[in-house]
């Protein structure tokens, strides 16, 4: 498609985020349920206004917005208020995650007598909670508190925990399909690799960061720079297949807890350019899924939905309990988990291209399309309902004030 149509529909864009900024205040609902909203109906599933071609040459400007949805955690996850949380936040992330793969595998093995490996990918995918939607709400409703700092931790680690749940999964997957051996111990130091190279790369940009920026007092220097590091950091995951999410966030987390004062000039660039870039996101994202695809998933998009929410729900509960997290993160975290767009996306299209391959024949093919499928019509459900329900949570907790209605 020619430059001059991207810019076009880049200026509609803008214009439609401007529309239903206005319009989700005037009924008081998320800003990014109206967004996916949009994004359905100007899909093609709809009216047809965004076609694939289009889609995909928005791809960078997605990616984009995960990196400063990640760097938006990253300088969240503060030790003196993680602290004060404790243990309990890693306790939630690890009954939270395997209490939805659990109950999903369980779901379509047992109840629609799926292949095991088709019950595996779709168990791994329920694991992962995307952030995204869950940070916009923080962000348009300015939430403060120990609930929304115990959120922004739990959807940032949950990310290491289904890329390596992800990682098992897709191994004994391919052993099924193609009948050869399982290797437990390569795919165990395979997944920790995976998670320990996005950890250390986090690590080590935070660091340079810190020791060029030292001397640095000019504010737009640092905001130029973090820019610069961001895209340096989304391009080099990229490029090694590593998870840009979780890479980004140890490079805001590592910033905010050693350089306070270069992480609060960083945040200026990343409040500026948030709102449109995660417009762009939702709407895309939204244009992604097909309304249709209801026809050919029937009630095993429905139940892989249930299952995977009351997993969430009761895994977060469980955990929070266990960790005797404070009584307001114990009944409401739970609520906040189910967004899945993003990070669940990532793990459909990573299997479409793992298993839609010549190797694994017509098996392949059949569980790639399944899972990609029955993800985006679940993500149709998780990212108009999600949001309400993290903003409601929010506000029983006295966390978002005015009952959620902006000044």
């Amino acid at each position: 498609m020619e430059s001059y149509n991207i810019l076009l529909y880049l200026g509609i864009l803008f214009l439609i985020s401007t529309g239903n900024k206005i319009l989700s205040k005037k009924i008081n609902i998320p800003e990014v349920t109206g967004y996916v909203i949009i994004g359905v109906l100007c899909g093609q599933s709809v009216f047809n206004v965004f076609n694939d071609d289009l889609i995909n040459s928005f791809t960078h400007l997605s990616s984009i917005a995960l990196g400063i949805i990640a760097f938006s955690i990253g300088v969240e996850l503060r030790y003196n208020v993680l602290k004060k949380i404790g243990k309990s936040i890693f306790f939630i992330v690890f009954f939270e995650g395997f209490a939805a793969f659990t109950l999903v595998f369980i779901a379509i093995r047992y109840l629609f007598h799926q292949e095991i490996y088709v019950a595996l990918l779709l168990a791994a995918v329920s694991a992962a909670t995307a952030p995204a939607a869950t940070v916009a709400v923080i962000k348009q409703y300015k939430a403060r508190g120990q609930l929304t700092s115990a959120i922004l931790a739990v959807v940032g680690i949950d990310d290491a925990l289904a890329l390596i749940i992800y990682v098992f999964a897709a191994s004994f997957s391919k052993s099924f399909i193609s009948g050869t051996d399982i290797h437990i111990l390569s795919t165990i130091i395979t997944s920790v690799l995976s998670v320990g190279y996005a950890l250390g790369l986090g690590i080590v940009a935070a660091l340079l960061f810190m020791l060029l920026l030292r001397r640095i007092r000019n504010d737009e220097v640092v905001k130029m720079a973090l820019a610069a590091f961001i895209l340096l950091l989304l391009g080099i995951t990229e490029h090694f297949h590593v998870s840009e999410l979780l890479a980004i966030m140890t490079f805001g987390a590592i910033l905010t807890n050693l350089s306070p004062v270069i992480a609060r000039k960083s945040e200026g660039v990343i409040e500026f350019f948030t709102p449109i870039f995660l417009a762009i996101f939702f709407i895309i994202g939204g244009a992604h899924l097909d309304v249709m695809s209801i026809k050919s998933i029937g009630m095993l998009g429905i139940v892989y939905f249930f299952a995977r929410a009351i997993g969430k729900i009761g895994g977060a509960r469980i955990g929070a309990t266990l960790g005797k997290a404070p009584v307001n993160i114990r009944k409401y975290i739970g609520f906040a988990l189910l967004p899945q767009v993003g990070v669940a996306l990532a793990l459909a299209l990573a299997i479409n291209k793992d298993f839609n391959r010549p190797l694994y024949g017509e098996k392949g093919k059949e569980v790639a399309l399944l899972v990609i499928n029955i993800l985006l019509f679940t993500t149709i459900i998780t990212e108009i309902i999600g949001p309400i329900l993290t903003k409601k949570v929010l506000i029983k907790s006295g966390e978002i004030k005015n009952n959620g209605r902006e000044d």
